[in-house]
């Protein structure tokens, strides 16, 4: 019960606030575009109208420059709402005429690393129109604070129209026709949204630093709870139940840590819950979320069951046994499985911060040092084992 309730305590607490659907631009683009919201970043807005009949979508972005020599881009991105992978529409004034230009770039991890500059190639999605302009005084000429809007018309596939991820953004400033690194501030990494573009609803706000956030919370609890306190649980269990001297305190010591790991672990599997609520359509990891599942399902079993246990005169009790031993490593190793697991889905998503290669160092330090000393036990306690049974054959023989 309270593994149930805190996974469900944290789920109400980390659902994310409401997006406010209101903004200047709204009221002028009333009257072309359906839907209208205002985005969480950069005092930037969103207008569509989504035509069911032909799955086109008509898009108007509303940003601002923050530099005379700046750009300001905004794009779709068809796996996830985060700027690697997105197809951008990038407007800025041209270094020669002066001029605005919108051009399409594809941002790659290449250039999210800073390893080769932007430019401008074709895009792979059916973009049918595009175009840009600057609102506001100076003649609509480009400056600090100037008003773009950058509209687009794209056609979607049919079984693809649902959820659109939606990545915008702005730089100081352009080297030839391409673009430089904008601003690494929160709001600058955080514009990203997930658009419900059929039921019209408000964005949900997809705010990168705080999914991470998240993120980093599920695979630490999880990896001391399901890859480290069950494992060392069950360790504890198998070995120092033998040692006389300790009398029923191992059994304590043995439920202690088992229940520890498994409130732990079940808000461990309330925060991955989440994530898979917020993770994007295509991003979301099939056999890790089905490895947790049964893990999460193992452990409630296994915790509840120590209430039906029968006593040590009941016939029934050694069933019992084997379904707690059975139940019991099954959900140790497949926690431990699902923990490595864990840390392969992270260098999957591209470039992974170097804090998950020092997780994995340290759990793997961890997970062998355990190793070793189940080694230790196991050979200590089969050397104590032959011991004993030579002595008792020694004894009978000596008897007689």
């Amino acid at each position: 019960m309270l593994p149930f309730i805190v996974t469900v305590f944290l789920l109400f607490l980390s659902s994310p606030p409401p997006v406010t659907a209101v903004s200047s631009h709204c009221a002028a683009a009333a009257k072309t575009f359906k839907k209208c919201a205002s985005l969480a970043t950069q005092d930037a807005s969103i207008a569509w109208t989504f035509h069911r009949h032909n799955a086109t979508l008509d898009i108007a972005f509303f940003g601002s420059f923050i530099s005379p020599s700046g750009w300001v881009g905004w794009g779709i991105n068809p796996a996830a709402a985060e700027m690697a992978g997105t197809r951008a529409l990038i407007a800025f004034p041209d270094p020669n005429s002066g001029r605005l230009l919108l051009l399409p770039y594809v941002l790659d991890s290449a250039v999210k690393l800073q390893k080769t500059p932007l430019l401008s190639r074709p895009l792979d999605i059916h973009l049918l129109s595009s175009s840009a302009t600057v609102h506001g005084g100076r003649r609509a000429t480009v400056h600090d604070g100037a008003a773009i809007e950058i509209r687009a018309s794209v056609k979607l596939s049919h079984n693809k129209t649902k959820l659109m991820n939606f990545v915008w953004n702005r730089g100081l400033y352009v080297q030839g026709h391409s673009p430089t690194i904008h601003p690494t501030g929160a709001s600058d990494l955080s514009s990203a949204v997930t658009v419900d573009v059929l039921s019209g609803n408000a964005p949900r706000v997809h705010n990168r630093r705080d999914f991470s956030t998240l993120k980093t919370a599920h695979g630490f609890v999880n990896a001391v709870s399901w890859g480290i306190l069950l494992p060392v649980g069950s360790v504890t269990a198998r070995y120092a139940r033998h040692i006389r001297s300790l009398g029923p305190t191992w059994f304590y010591v043995h439920a202690g840590i088992q229940l520890s790991g498994i409130a732990l672990g079940s808000i461990g599997f309330g925060i991955g819950l989440r994530l898979g609520e917020l993770s994007p359509a295509g991003r979301a990891p099939g056999m890790h979320l089905k490895l947790g599942i049964a893990v999460f399902t193992l452990g409630i079993l296994q915790t509840t069951a120590v209430f039906f246990r029968p006593e040590r005169t009941n016939r029934f009790r050694k069933y019992w046994k084997s379904y707690h031993h059975f139940v019991g490593y099954a959900c140790t190793v497949l926690g431990v499985v699902n923990v490595l697991q864990g840390f392969d889905l992270i260098g999957e998503e591209g470039q992974p911060p170097p804090s998950s290669y020092y997780g994995l160092l340290v759990y793997c330090l961890c997970l062998s040092t355990l190793g070793g000393v189940c080694v230790a036990l196991e050979v200590n306690s089969w050397v104590v084992f032959w011991r004993s049974a030579k002595e008792d054959k020694l004894s009978s023989t000596s008897s007689s």
